[in-house]
C-alpha cells in the first residue's frame, strides 16, 4: 500500500443538459471507450422514452427515485481471521451505494439483448422506480447475503 497521501475526491461536473450530477454519473457509467457523446445520446434518449411513458413526471425525479430504490444499505466483505475467511456484513458509504445502484441499472440494461440501449435503459430505470426488476432483485440478494452472515458482524473493524 502506498505511503503517500490519499488522493482527494474531485468534484463531479454537472450534466450539460439537465444540470444534475446524478445524470453526469449515469452518462459516465454508460460511456464505453471514451465515447461520451454516444453515452449522452443514449441517456437523453432514455429520458425521452421515460417522459413519453410518464408525461406527468420529471425523468430526473424518476431516475433519483429508481437509484434510491436500488441502493443497497449493507453488503458483505470477506475478512480473513485465523486461517478462515468470513463474509462480514458492513454498512456501505453513500457514494458506494449510488455507484452500485447505477452500475446495476446500467449492467442489467446492457444485458437486455434485442433492444436498443436507450430503450433498455429506460425500461430498467422505470422498473427500478416501481420497485421491481433486476437491479432491485440484485439489491435484495445482497441484503439477504448480509442477513445470513449477521453472526459474523463482530469481526467488523
Amino acid at each position: 500500500m502506498s505511503r503517500r497521501r490519499q488522493a482527494s475526491k474531485r468534484p463531479l461536473a454537472k450534466d450539460g443538459k439537465y444540470q444534475n450530477t446524478l445524470v453526469s454519473r449515469l452518462v459516465n457509467m454508460v460511456m464505453f471507450s471514451g465515447k461520451k457523446s454516444t453515452a449522452q445520446r443514449i441517456v437523453y434518449g432514455a429520458f425521452d422514452v421515460i417522459s413519453e411513458k410518464n408525461p406527468a413526471s420529471n425523468p430526473i425525479e424518476i431516475l433519483q427515485r429508481a437509484v434510491d430504490n436500488a441502493k443497497p444499505r449493507i453488503e458483505t466483505k470477506p475478512r480473513r481471521v485465523g486461517g478462515a475467511t468470513y463474509q462480514v456484513p458492513l454498512e456501505i458509504p453513500v457514494e458506494r451505494q449510488n455507484a452500485l445502484a447505477l452500475r446495476w441499472i446500467v449492467d442489467f440494461a446492457d444485458s437486455r439483448k434485442g433492444t436498443p440501449m436507450k430503450a433498455a435503459l429506460a425500461a430498467e430505470i422505470l422498473e427500478a422506480y416501481q420497485g421491481q426488476g433486476n437491479a432491485i432483485r440484485k439489491r435484495d440478494e445482497v441484503h439477504k447475503m448480509a442477513q445470513a452472515n449477521k453472526a459474523f458482524a463482530h469481526f467488523r473493524w
